[in-house]
């Protein structure tokens, strides 16, 4: 927008209109440029002409329901005797249907790198003592307290609200508070560094399907062990990622630049082809976080410290802005498609029963709706009834495409259950299989990868042990070669879809690739079978 003074009733209508069909298509958030011409000339405006435009704007975000920040001012040449300005703004309103906007950010890096602690920092909104003492509230079991090395996959929110200022745990008590006074959620998904803990990252990468993924690299030790693999890993999945390098109160300035020369040679290598953006002022966070969104090739860097809270603002700042990459448009086609959500984790809860944690990739879950679930090791899908759903810790009554939530199935026997299952509406007539087809790349291998090979295959939620049936067209594959394989799964049918995106591993094995083709097993042989629960009748 150029300007906004003193705009007739007629405009100011016009405005309010626009501003609200902004607000829509970005899901509850809208970017305004003040003192920029359509065409992207940045004219500027004088301090007078700036404040009546940013009144204008506040009566316009008012009618709405929306509040304003303004995310920085820059002043322009432009030939005039007094200095003309520019401002960007923020406009965010929690959206009519009270659902937050809600971003998933993987958290990968070496181990000792500082990821939980980082994550315990900006959650809990207090310093490490420089002893891990950040990081205690985030595991979920006594070894990893013990060693202090995740093991398993947690969850943290950090929330900010509609003026853009942080809500975590320092001034709430609880997730639902949280929940509560947020208008954007951010959950980060803290996955396991170490080595020997890969699958379990993996896991995390390809079935809670995050919308962002953080590396985090220590500034005293470099790129390190599992930095190059799950950066790779990143790009294989094709996740947009930004980079944290921690640390940096323990070693010299020249030590930082050293590091960061080092991921920027990387990052520029052509197996990457990414652009390096290093942060070092809010206007820096505010550019990277605009076109982070817009060109997948920007890879944004900041230099923070955990301990003594160094640059930790400009984080703040970038996750504030970050837009969603889907807009309202995509994820209306999602919801408007049947029903199914992806099972993740399974926990039996005293007085609630049987608990199941994943995404609704499509259409949308309400309480009380009948679903069935499946494949079981004998291929059939069973009823059950959706009782209460959960989002990030609060009750919530609907579900929509591509959220992540808890579902309690109350009295169905959790041993029918396992990862890696799909819940779907009973009109689906859902296709599952044994043997499929994969067009894949082998990024490495020892030897040569031949048929009779077994992998352990990631699809999405699944998980499972491989025999490698054909290889078309060649006898074996060496790596860095793409050919169409045939596999079959070991134990039991799965349900896939073709196109989804696979990696396979076995020991230094590793290859992704994509489904081309599925050999169905038609759900008519298998049949709906029923959980013989209380009260529920056979068909």
């Amino acid at each position: 927008q150029l300007k906004l003074v003193n705009p007739s009733q007629y405009r100011f209508e016009h405005l309010v209109t626009q501003m609200k069909w902004r607000l829509q298509e970005g899901r509850g958030e809208a970017v305004y440029q003040i003192g920029v011409e359509d065409n992207g000339l940045l004219v500027g405006l004088s301090e007078e002409e700036m404040r009546a435009s940013l009144k204008t704007l506040r009566r316009m975000a008012e009618k709405v329901g929306a509040d304003i920040t303004v995310l920085r001012e820059r002043e322009v040449d432009y030939d005039s005797d007094f200095p003309r300005k520019i401002t960007e703004v923020l406009v965010r309103k929690v959206p009519d249907n009270q659902q937050f906007l809600d971003l998933r950010v993987a958290v990968l890096g070496n181990v000792d790198s500082g990821k939980s602690t980082l994550l315990g920092v900006l959650t809990q909104g207090e310093l490490d003592n420089g002893r891990g003492r950040a990081r205690l509230n985030l595991f979920r079991h006594l070894h990893e307290i013990q060693s202090g090395r995740t093991s398993s996959i947690s969850f943290e929110i950090l929330g900010f609200n509609s003026k853009g200022e942080v809500v975590n745990y320092s001034d709430s008590r609880t997730a639902e508070e949280i929940c509560e006074s947020s208008s954007k959620m951010i959950t980060f998904i803290d996955l396991a560094g170490h080595h020997k803990y890969l699958k379990t990252t993996i896991f995390g990468l390809t079935s809670y399907c995050p919308d962002f993924a953080m590396l985090v690299v220590s500034a005293n030790t470099g790129i390190a062990g599992t930095t190059r693999e799950h950066l790779g890993l990143a790009m294989a999945l094709k996740v947009p990622f930004f980079i944290v390098i921690s640390k940096v109160d323990l070693c010299s300035k020249a030590t930082v630049e050293r590091t960061v020369k080092q991921l920027e040679r990387i990052l520029k290598q052509p197996g990457c082809n990414k652009l390096p953006l290093l942060v070092n002022s809010d206007d820096d966070a505010v550019t990277a976080a605009q076109q982070f969104a817009q060109s997948p090739n920007i890879t944004p860097i900041f230099t923070l410290s955990s301990v003594s809270g160094e640059n930790l603002d400009l984080l703040k700042v970038f996750l504030n802005i970050l837009p969603p990459l889907t807009n309202s448009k995509e994820q209306e086609e999602l919801m408007q498609q049947l029903t199914e959500f992806q099972v993740d984790e399974i926990y039996t809860v005293p007085e609630v029963g049987t608990v199941v944690g994943g995404t609704l990739s499509s259409g949308i879950c309400r309480e009380g709706e009948n679903l069935v679930v499946g494949p079981t090791d004998d291929g059939k899908f069973l009823r059950l009834k959706v009782c209460s759903i959960q989002r990030n810790r609060s009750a919530c009554r609907v579900l929509r495409a591509g959220q992540a939530a808890t579902l309690a199935l109350g009295p169905f026997d959790r041993s029918l259950l396992r990862k890696g299952m799909v819940m779907v509406s009973p009109e689906m007539n859902p296709t599952i299989c044994s043997v499929f087809e994969a067009e894949i790349v082998l990024l490495f291998h020892a030897t040569t990868f031949r048929k009779g090979f077994q992998v352990t295959v990631h699809v999405g939620n699944v998980r499972q042990t491989a025999i490698v049936e054909k290889i078309h067209g060649k006898d074996k594959l060496r790596t860095g070669e793409k050919a169409v394989v045939c596999f079959r799964f070991i134990k039991h049918p799965e349900y896939l879809k073709i196109g989804a995106k696979l990696l396979f591993r076995e020991g230094v094995t590793k290859g992704i690739g994509h489904v081309t083709d599925l050999q169905a097993i038609t759900t008519k042989e298998n049949g709906v079978e029923e959980s013989l629960g209380p009260g529920q009748l056979s068909f």
